[in-house]
């Protein structure tokens, strides 16, 4: 007998497992979008910025800056999300139409500063809704079950990111003033974004006492292994964050000696590593799933600390190929510990304050990282930035060696 869409509805908000099959159809539309617009953080928008405006690095480094600030708001976001008694669906809905609105202002009007500002607004807004996805996952996707659902619907990203960089190269190759058309396609899939977002099973916020938006860092104090893991992240994301906008810069600028063409720097900063992370993406969903939480951090940062050297000091094609290759398996692994390793420590209720937290102190370190990369780059070199980089990392997984055991990593006080 058909169900009337009535009881369809009352099925996907009751039944945990149509909730689940709902989100993950919805997320699997949005990996989509999601792809498309990795290119323009990872490549696109720095090479824009270098080649058709001639920005400064301080203006590069804004740039780069505009999704930490976005991470920055997110526990006032989040603060008045839930006074207003809104869904996490529907504020990650919104927020990403707001961001679709500043991409398309940026893409009409071929100016540095409505560039900086709209494309700095839209990507503000992508990583604003860091918290309310981590909550609709946490809600909507069963425990045990997570890291393996995350990981298909990343595998559908990055194949969509390598075919969209590879296409987009050639068109800047063309014609750089085709730049436009890049952005027109980066608001589509931002609007693609919303309509999905505000069609997942609905996902309350939980009203908290008080009206302090940063209310949520008490967890901080009084949670030592949430407090200890922040404090490793701070390290390791410094370290990473510090080295990643230079990729871009490294290999287009005239400075240090490589110069590449579009489709080239495409390659190494899209391709290579987004294949790696084709082929390990499900391999390190189904270890967050079963695998020690610490353990997986520890092995996700030795990669990142060697693919740093490799592709910054490794010295010619083979040393961007290797460091392109190892940092394309630790992002693998490294986009499902950060946007789902909070479930794993955070019982239920709290877990969009514990990413609040997360994502608040993600944007304060990056938006230093940038003009720290750019600033060190040019009086130090790249060398000694990526070695120095290289340390903060060591540092973070040193951190973490003691806190293996299995209560702490396997998610006792979340419940799974």
């Amino acid at each position: 007998m058909r169900r009337s869409a009535g009881a369809e509805s009352w099925l996907t908000m009751n039944n945990p497992i149509e909730r689940e099959r709902a989100t993950f159809r919805l997320e699997r539309v949005r990996a989509l979008a999601g792809g498309v617009l990795e290119t323009a953080q990872v490549t696109f928008l720095l090479l824009i910025a270098t080649r058709w405006f001639q920005a400064s690095p301080g203006e590069k480094g804004l740039l780069q800056g505009a999704s930490s600030a976005g991470l920055l708001l997110t526990p006032l976001l989040v603060s008045w999300a839930a006074a207003l008694g809104m869904h996490a669906e529907r504020a990650a809905a919104w927020l990403f139409a707001m961001g679709a609105a500043g991409v398309l202002m940026a893409a009409l009007v071929p100016a540095l500063p409505v560039f900086l500002g709209g494309a700095g607004l839209g990507f503000l807004c992508v990583a604003a809704t860091a918290p309310f996805v981590a909550s609709i996952y946490s809600q909507n996707y069963r425990a045990g079950r997570r890291g393996d659902l995350f990981s298909r619907n990343i595998v559908v990203r990055i194949v969509t990111s390598v075919a969209f960089a590879w296409i987009a190269g050639r068109v800047l190759e063309a014609d750089p003033a085709n730049f436009r058309w890049i952005l027109g396609v980066y608001a589509a899939a931002l609007i693609l974004n919303a309509w999905c977002a505000w069609h997942l099973p609905p996902v309350p916020l939980v009203r908290t006492e008080g009206r302090n938006p940063l209310r949520a860092f008490r967890w901080v104090r009084e949670d030592r292994l949430f407090r200890l893991t922040l404090i490793s992240w701070m390290l390791m994301g410094f370290g990473n964050l510090v080295m990643f906008p230079l990729r871009v810069e490294y290999l287009a600028n005239e400075r240090y000696g490589l110069h590449l063409a579009a489709t080239d720097i495409a390659l190494f900063t899209t391709i290579i590593p987004n294949a790696a992370r084709l082929l390990f993406t499900r391999v390190w969903g189904r270890l967050f799933d079963r695998m020690n939480f610490f353990t997986l951090r520890i092995l996700l940062n030795t990669g990142f600390m060697l693919g740093i050297l490799s592709f910054f000091t490794g010295g010619g094609s083979a040393g961007l190929w290797a460091g392109a290759l190892l940092f394309g398996v630790a992002n693998a692994g490294a986009d499902l510990a950060w946007s789902l390793w909070v479930t794993k420590v955070a019982p239920p209720e709290r877990v969009t304050d514990y990413m609040a937290v997360h994502t608040f102190l993600t944007g304060a370190r990056g938006l230093v990282a940038p003009f720290a990369a750019f600033y060190c780059a040019a009086h130090f070199g790249v060398g000694p930035t990526a070695g120095g980089a290289a340390l903060l990392i060591l540092a973070a997984s040193l951190m973490l060696i003691r806190e293996r055991g299995p209560a702490a990593a396997q998610g006792v006080k979340a419940g799974g």
